[in-house]
């Protein structure tokens, strides 16, 4: 376990090296830059926690191009205004209110642990915050789906909730922002788009309009 441990730190610091000659070398590099102009990030991502999903590896972007807030089975929970700590509602509203970003996509995948839980009411010893996270995507019919075809249906359920914060329905509602349903399917890297008006999803292509 220790020397699992060794290399698996020595492939980060190997990883951080290559980042700083890549992104971080010289007066006119990408951070230099992003130190002097700041943020100004067009997509927001909602992911999950799970470690083989990671939203800026699969879409090759680099640092500054998106603004990402990750939880368990990348849940968006309805808009609830009260004294309480809500870690995604706040990246949420930073997001869309402060930095004024266009998209909003979240992005569900195979497999997912959290969804797992839920369906099989299987939570072993991670109870105290994680039962009651999950449940929050949780519905009476949920005993006829998959682990892969709930994942997909609470992207729909996550959607709902994101038109009950009342900035981001005024935003949607003029235009001003416009929310993707992505279901990234781990074994093939494929990236799956919800299409609306075919009530169903699609493999997302390179076509720009797939973007609006």
């Amino acid at each position: 376990m220790i020397e699992r441990a060794k290399k698996s730190f020595k492939k980060m610091v190997s990883g951080y090296n290559e980042f700083r000659d890549k992104y971080a070398h010289g007066d006119s590099s990408v951070m230099q830059l992003l130190s002097k102009y700041g943020q100004n990030p067009e997509v927001m991502i909602v992911s999950c926690c799970d470690s083989r999903v990671d939203p800026a590896l699969i879409l090759q972007c680099d640092p500054g191009d998106l603004f990402i807030v990750r939880n368990v089975a990348n849940i968006v929970p309805e808009y609830l205004k009260d004294d309480k700590c809500h870690g995604t509602s706040a990246a949420l509203e930073f997001g869309i209110r402060s930095l004024g970003v266009e998209h909003l996509i979240l992005l569900g995948h195979s497999q997912c642990g959290g969804v797992a839980a839920l369906l099989q009411d299987d939570f072993k010893n991670d109870d105290d915050f994680l039962r009651n996270w999950v449940t929050q995507i949780k519905s009476e019919s949920m005993d006829q789906f998959s682990v892969d075809e709930y994942a997909e249906y609470a992207l729909k359920k996550s959607y709902k909730n994101c038109m009950t914060f009342p900035w981001i329905k005024e935003r949607v509602m003029a235009d001003q922002l416009v929310i993707h349903l992505w279901f990234f399917d781990i074994k093939s890297g494929q990236v799956f788009t919800y299409c609306h008006d075919e009530r169903g999803y699609k493999l997302l292509g390179t076509r720009e309009s797939e973007l609006t």
